[in-house]
């Protein structure tokens, strides 16, 4: 998916005539911050479409929605460029803005409807960087993640697919940390019990 350079004339500011002042100095840091910020997201952008959308493909079960999930979360981030701290992860950053279109805009309007989840093997993009042990193990995971409830699916995908820390489930999600292993305990029963039933003659 392409990402759009189109310039943010936002952040150019005009040369002034007047003789520079002391307080303008941070006005102009501040602005160079926000330009260096914009270009490190439209970088990190590209390097975590697939993830954010395999998020996208956990959350709707549906590819199309996904897209626009993404679509969406890129826009927003280039929007609010500003607002991201250098020094910490664009990908949970991402991940948060994806999680809040979600909840906010997408779920809201019901366009989830009619649709199933893709092909595990198909949704599960590794750009060639993942060992194939961890791909099938990831593939069979994703499958049985299809069956949890969404409030456990999103919380195993982000932990045991995406391998984020509890903490930075919990941040991601907007929910305590207690709340993150609660659902990770009661997703692995279920999928015990599953994997159980599973093996029964």
């Amino acid at each position: 998916m392409a990402v759009a350079h189109a310039p943010f004339l936002a952040y150019s500011r005009a040369k002034s005539e007047s003789p520079v002042k002391p307080a303008a100095l941070p006005k102009t840091a501040g602005a160079e911050a926000a330009i260096a910020s914009e270009a490190d997201i439209r970088t990190g952008l590209t390097e975590h479409l697939s993830r954010l959308w395999r998020y996208g493909l956990v959350l709707s079960r549906k590819r199309d929605v996904a897209e626009d999930l993404v679509q969406q979360t890129c826009v927003r981030a280039l929007e609010r460029a500003a607002q991201f701290e250098p020094g910490t992860r664009l990908d949970r950053w991402l991940f948060s803005i994806l999680h809040s279109i979600w909840l906010n805009e997408i779920r809201a309007s019901k366009v989830r409807q009619g649709q199933g989840f893709a092909d595990a093997e198909e949704a599960l993009v590794f750009d060639g960087a993942g060992a194939t042990e961890t791909h099938v193990a990831a593939t069979q995971l994703l499958r049985k993640v299809d069956a949890l409830p969404e409030a456990q699916r999103s919380a195993v995908f982000l932990a045991y697919v995406e391998g984020l820390a509890y903490r930075e489930v919990a941040e991601i999600l907007n929910i305590p940390i207690g709340t993150v292993m609660s659902r990770l305990a009661a997703a692995r029963a279920r999928l015990s019990a599953e994997t159980a039933e599973g093996g029964r003659p």
